[in-house]
C-alpha cells in the first residue's frame, strides 16, 4: 500500500492551513503522540532554531476527517512563490448538470466568500455551447498559488 501527502511550500503555513482547511473539508492534524502541540514537536526536532510564540502559529498540517484523502502539509520556506504552479486544486462547488445561470451563481458566491478570506481572482472561464457548458474561476490563494473554483 502506498500512502502520500501533498506538500506545499509556504511563507505563512498556519495562515495557509486556516485558509485551505474549510475549503477542502479538512481539519488540522493533531500533533504526534507525546506532544501537546506542533510547536512542542518542532522544538524537539529542531532544537537549534528559536521556535516560540503561539502554538496556533505552528498548525501547518491538514487531514481529511474521514481518513480518505491525502494529508496536506504547508512546509515553511523562506522564499516567495516565483513562477506559475505546475499543479493546482480544482474545487467543485456547483452541480455541473444544472442550468448555466445556477452554475455561475453558485461558483460566483463561493468566489466572493474566498475573496473575503484573502484569495484573489485571476480570470473566469466560461464555455457555453450546444454540446458543452462549463464555468470556472481561476483564483490565487493568499500566497499566490493558483486554484480553480467550478
Amino acid at each position: 500500500m502506498v500512502t502520500w501527502q501533498l506538500t506545499i511550500d509556504s511563507n505563512d503555513s498556519a495562515r495557509m492551513a486556516r485558509f485551505w482547511a474549510p475549503l477542502l473539508g479538512y481539519v488540522p492534524e493533531p500533533p504526534p503522540s507525546g506532544f501537546d502541540s506542533w510547536l512542542a514537536y518542532y522544538q524537539s526536532v529542531v532544537p537549534d532554531e528559536n521556535l516560540s510564540g503561539d502554538p496556533e502559529d505552528y498548525i501547518d498540517r491538514l487531514v481529511d476527517p474521514g481518513g480518505e484523502g491525502p494529508k496536506v502539509w504547508f512546509q515553511p520556506v523562506p522564499e516567495k512563490k516565483a513562477v506559475k504552479t505546475r499543479f493546482h486544486f480544482d474545487i467543485y462547488v456547483a452541480d455541473r448538470t444544472a442550468p448555466m445561470e445556477e452554475i455561475v451563481a453558485t461558483v460566483d458566491a463561493k468566489v466572493a466568500e474566498l475573496v473575503g478570506l484573502g484569495a484573489t481572482v485571476d480570470h473566469p472561464i466560461r464555455i457555453d455551447t450546444d454540446t458543452l457548458q462549463r464555468y470556472a474561476v481561476v483564483m490565487h490563494d493568499p500566497e499566490g498559488n493558483e486554484f480553480c473554483v467550478a
